[in-house]
């Protein structure tokens, strides 16, 4: 599903918004995966939307009847808000801030996504709300932290949705989803009615099928907003195409690791040269200063952030929390402020390091995830393989680093696997 098929349907009168939402609810409730959504919208609850835009045309409003997701941890008016945690949650009296943009675009949520709970993870299993299957085979993964997002819209569900992401969770579901996944800097996109997973890091994401759309979904969510304290405005600066000379790093051949996937490896050089034939100057980098800053994400102290969420239920009803999530949190609260300043110092000296980098490219090309992961290989080793998705997307977030996840190709099982 693409916006601006969508908007054609509209502009001409050969569908309406009530029309296309009725008929993705009925698809939605009787579909057998049950598990992309955690609160899919009534009829009822979806009438004010619908309602608000009848009798306009649908050239007055750049979102006119686009329906999107929502990951169920941001917040939308009325609807209750998990985390895929039930003794977490609460409904909320306003939606947050970015959602209300979406609506005040004319956009429709169709309802509130699964995720693995806390925002906890990059695999998408996490959850007591059962697992999204993926779209191109079951046995696989789906890829999370925002699993429901990224399914909805790989499904067709959906034209775009939200995620978020802290540690890759807007990326890795994207490339086991054949999607975009746009993970901006932090501020551009407010986290006001956002749960936190660690507050000065976290960004909300979009997934869309195209880049035009994902452009067109950044931008009207994009504002500055008072009411978040990490929120910036977006500074001006000029883009620079491939065809005006872009200088693309790629890491060096012994920093690459694809866990044994040699079909990745062969998809990752035919992305190279992609770039390279699209006008691109291919710039061989070292990425170590970026892989040392991945490993302090879950070793140092930004743990301690997502401690600070859950704790109320960490103390109170600690088996509120599936196992895993909870061995994951409760690491938070072993760490002392020493620490803490070690890891912030050592942060400091790494983005000195990486600036060097910058000075020589434009842009750096990544895989998005070295592989991708069977639920029962997750299941042996979930913490293990969880850290190993997360190779090329850790340290983008504690770097303050923009990332656009793009679709590179199948794998011979059929799966999709992209880059960043």
């Amino acid at each position: 599903m693409e916006i601006n098929d969508l908007l054609k349907s509209y502009h001409t009168w050969q569908s309406t918004p009530r029309a296309v939402i009725t008929g993705l609810l009925e698809r939605l409730r009787t579909d057998a995966d049950q598990a992309i959504f955690i609160h899919l919208l009534t009829d009822a609850e979806m009438e004010p939307h619908l309602a608000a835009l009848d009798g306009k045309e649908p050239s007055s409003l750049p979102l006119f009847g686009v329906p999107f997701a929502i990951k169920d941890n941001i917040d939308l008016a009325g609807i209750p808000t998990t985390a895929a945690c039930p003794a977490f949650a609460y409904t909320p009296e306003r939606s947050a801030t970015v959602v209300q943009r979406l609506i005040g675009a004319g956009a429709i949520p169709l309802g509130k996504t699964n995720l693995d709970q806390f925002a906890t993870g990059l695999v998408g299993v996490r959850s007591p709300y059962g697992v999204p299957a993926n779209p191109y085979h079951p046995d696989y993964i789906p890829g999370g932290s925002s699993s429901g997002s990224a399914v909805a819209v790989s499904r067709g569900f959906a034209a775009f949705s939200l995620g978020t992401d802290t540690a890759g969770s807007g990326r890795v579901p994207a490339s086991f989803n054949n999607l975009i996944g746009v993970k901006p800097t932090c501020g551009l996109l407010s986290t006001t009615g956002v749960v936190p997973a660690c507050r000065t890091l976290d960004c909300v994401s979009i997934f869309s099928n195209t880049s035009a759309d994902a452009a067109l979904v950044l931008n009207i969510a994009a504002a500055f907003d008072s009411t978040d304290a990490y929120s910036r405005p977006l500074p001006a600066q000029p883009a620079k195409s491939w065809s005006t000379g872009l200088r693309l790093g790629v890491p060096r051949a012994d920093q690459l690791e694809f866990f044994g996937n040699p079909d990745a490896a062969v998809l990752f050089t035919g992305a190279i040269e992609t770039a390279r034939a699209g006008g691109a100057e291919i710039v061989e980098i070292d990425l170590a200063p970026f892989l040392e800053t991945a490993r302090l994400l879950y070793e140092g102290p930004w743990v301690a952030e997502r401690y600070l969420t859950s704790k109320p239920l960490l103390e109170s009803n600690p088996g509120a929390l599936l196992p895993v999530t909870r061995e994951i949190i409760a690491g938070g609260a072993r760490g002392t402020a020493a620490s803490a300043f070690a890891a912030f110092y050592q942060l400091q000296e790494n983005k000195r390091r990486s600036a060097a980098v910058w000075e020589t490219v434009d842009a750096i090309l990544t895989p998005t995830a070295g592989t991708i992961y069977t639920k029962a290989e997750l299941a042996a080793e979930p913490i293990k393989l969880n850290s190993q998705l997360g190779r090329y997307t850790n340290f983008m977030n504690l770097l303050d680093l923009a990332a656009l996840a793009l679709p590179a190709g199948f794998l011979p099982a059929g799966l999709p696997w992209g880059v960043t």
